[in-house]
């Protein structure tokens, strides 16, 4: 009896272990609209070369149209704001803004998105810029952002994206 005990507590505990290295490796971001109400969800995992790939669904967002995808620097979505919470891009090395930028581009800035007929949008993105939990390139506890427009790659200081249409933060 004693042995089975023993090998029952080192099988939780490798278990326990094996989660909470998981929860170190990923990270979920759950999306509002600007009426507030949920709007979808973003599953980050973190690269074992760096970087961190965003899967996303957001629903809600008008159809058939380009749009800006971004990491935002603090990590609040205040819909009666218009998400105006939650800050500029997120930006740790003072880059100016934009993929097609000679001095950018942001952490934060990444392609722009297609939403179908249905007015979701459904994105694989890889941001090579950040991670979950570095010091200063660190996502987690920030937020990401969907606006109205797309990003036209190279205005300063955000792309002449336009509002924010949905906002998740990063946990």
């Amino acid at each position: 009896m004693k042995t089975i005990l023993s090998f029952a507590a080192l099988t939780l505990l490798a278990v326990s272990s094996a989660a909470m290295a998981q929860d170190k490796q990923t990270a979920t971001a759950d999306f509002i609209g600007r009426d507030g109400k949920a709007s979808g969800r973003a599953t980050l995992t973190a690269a074992a070369n760096g970087g961190v790939l965003i899967e996303a669904e957001v629903a809600g967002l008008p159809a058939n149209k380009w749009v800006a995808f971004h990491v935002h620097e603090t990590g609040s979505c205040d819909a009666a704001g218009h998400h105006e919470s939650a800050g500029k891009h997120f930006n740790p090395t003072n880059a100016e803004h934009g993929l097609l930028s000679a001095m950018g581009p942001h952490a934060g800035d990444m392609p722009n998105q297609y939403v179908d007929q249905d007015g979701v949008l459904r994105a694989q993105v890889f941001d090579g810029m950040v991670t979950l939990d570095g010091k200063t390139d660190g996502v987690r506890g920030r937020a990401l952002i969907v606006h109205a427009n797309s990003d036209d790659y190279r205005s300063q200081p955000a792309g002449d994206a336009g509002e924010r249409l949905a906002c998740g933060v990063i946990k």
